[in-house]
């Protein structure tokens, strides 16, 4: 059955033809967004669900998305999404950054120039037939320093457009290297450094607990006489009663603002303001942006509904359409045993390590750790997935940790499963063969090549004469068929293990039987999807 997407908002016939041509079911209704009763009756009904700013993706419409798999978004902004109650449902949220990236920093460029030039109100006065050359004197950009808080990818095309304007450029990102920051050609500062020595100061950061008011009184104090302010990011960046003091003192010479705290924004402290430039969040309204994103966001959708690519999540690991083939084997892998401690462990766990051997290592293992921690806790949880799974082993204080490392035996690359309770350290490894298929290769240290089964089972026991002929036996009487028998011990008579392809589900009475016998400690029926 194809899968099935509702486009709430609009979207381009080009866009929507994407999904058609991928395999993709749409249901075209670009008012639909608007109407969130009507909305919350039909969402069920998806599995996919393309918007732009209109929908509002609330907590009550996720409960009611009880097919969802995946939210696009056709613009870099998810304010319009509840992100963590869709990623404890384990529905991926996708954006798309960088198709409105040029639109954003050519809007932030001219408003520079027209808080720099004063155009608007120039502009207003000609046309209201009065001659007033000389109220609207000007500044050139050409020298002037221009600090840019954030050089991503809007804050670098910024960056690199301003450097065409011969002007100076400071930039503060925690994130820009030494070394890039010179490739980009370029001054790396600290945030005070910035303030002193920019003559006009562009913000391009996303709105976080850090970020916000990240301009505030203080910080303008610091800032040149006559500084010029510009924010085409994200509303709450800048107090605007603290800027528009410092406006109405003289301190701060103009600002332009493409987005405010409140939006839409019928009201602000910088409204009426001398030289203050206002527009009203078009940072991303060109023609070509929009049909970018557009298209954008419906390839996303079909790679991940289609081929299971992930690419620009907010809250999974991306997996390319390249990736997506060889990394499935292996993701099948990580839940295999994820699942296998998940069944075996009754303790709460404390602590989880994650070994990556050979090849595995340099595969993306953000993907595989999300599947193995969905398999581990899908015992608990049913509905968990790749999604959920690393949200709630965080909420539950696992402490998680991964290691990478180059081939140390004879598989060319390996998964192993460390996990530890109060009480116990249980290991598991696995690996994929030739065929694709998932196996067990070590359990509790004890190594053993055993095939994975939809239905398994497993016993620890202690090593003594007589147990295949009494496991055999026992499931035979049961009428339990053995597809496959693997045994392991650590030395004659130490710790053995048994594991078991069976070919249906084992039941309490047949369990009972097995732990009758006094040299088995534990026997766990073990569920697994392989197919």
């Amino acid at each position: 059955m194809a899968p099935r997407v509702l486009v709430s908002d609009e979207l381009s016939e080009t866009a929507v033809q994407i999904f058609r041509d991928r395999g993709v079911e749409v249901d075209f209704q670009p008012q639909l967004g608007k109407d969130k009763d009507k909305l919350f009756e039909i969402i069920g009904n998806y599995d996919g669900l393309a918007i732009r700013s209109a929908t509002k993706v609330t907590e009550k419409i996720i409960e009611a998305a009880k097919n969802l798999k995946v939210v696009g978004r056709a613009g870099i902004g998810v304010d319009n999404v509840d992100i963590p109650a869709a990623s404890r449902r384990g529905i991926i949220v996708m954006n798309t950054p960088f198709g409105n990236s040029i639109t954003t920093a050519e809007h932030a460029i001219a408003l520079m120039f027209a808080v720099a030039r004063q155009l608007p109100a120039a502009d207003s006065s000609t046309q209201a037939g009065k001659w007033e050359k000389s109220k609207f004197m000007g500044v050139e950009i050409t020298g002037k320093t221009l600090g840019v808080i954030g050089a991503g990818n809007i804050g670098s095309i910024v960056i690199a457009r301003a450097i065409g304007l011969k002007m100076h450029v400071l930039a503060y990102d925690p994130f820009l290297s030494k070394e890039r920051a010179e490739e980009m050609g370029v001054t790396k500062v600290e945030l005070d450094e910035l303030f002193a020595g920019a003559d006009f100061i562009t913000l391009h950061v996303p709105l976080t607990d850090k970020t916000r008011n990240i301009i505030d009184a203080s910080a303008i104090a610091k800032m040149k006489q006559g500084v010029r302010i510009i924010n085409c990011a994200r509303g709450g960046l800048v107090d605007e009663a603290a800027l528009a003091a410092a406006i109405k003192s003289g301190h701060v010479a103009g600002a332009a603002f493409d987005v405010f705290e409140v939006e839409p924004a019928k009201e602000s402290p910088l409204f009426g303001l001398p030289n203050v430039v206002c527009t009203p969040h078009l940072g991303a309204s060109t023609t070509e942006a929009q049909e970018n994103v557009a298209l954008q966001v419906a390839e996303q959708m079909a790679d991940y509904l289609v081929k299971g690519a992930v690419s620009n999540a907010i809250n999974m690991p991306s997996i390319t359409a390249e990736e997506a083939p060889i990394l499935k084997p292996f993701i099948k892998l990580a839940d295999v045993l994820g699942a296998f401690v998940g069944q075996v462990t009754d303790d709460p766990i404390k602590e989880i390590e994650i070994l990556y051997d050979g090849v595995t290592a340099g595969m993306n293992t953000k993907a595989l750790t999300s599947a193995l921690l969905a398999g581990l806790i899908r015992n608990q949880v049913a509905d968990v997935n790749m999604v959920s799974a690393p949200i709630m082993i965080k909420e539950k204080g696992i402490v998680l940790a991964e290691v990478k490392r180059d081939k140390t035996g004879v598989y060319d690359g390996y998964i192993k499963l460390t996990v530890t309770t109060d009480s116990m350290t249980r290991s598991v490894a696995g690996t994929v063969f030739s065929d694709g298929k998932p196996r067990f290769i070590q359990i509790k240290g004890i190594n053993l090549d055993a095939d994975v089964g939809n239905h398994m089972v497993y016993l620890a026991n202690t090593d003594v004469p007589g147990m295949i002929g009494f496991i055999g036996t026992t499931l035979g009487s049961a009428g339990v068929n053995i597809a496959n028998f693997q045994l392991g011990r650590d030395k004659q008579g130490g710790d053995a293990i048994a594991l078991l392809y069976v070919d249906g589900p084992i039941g309490d009475e047949v369990l009972g039987k097995l732990t009758a016998h006094q040299a088995i400690r534990q026997a766990k029926p073990l569920v697994f999807n392989v197919d």
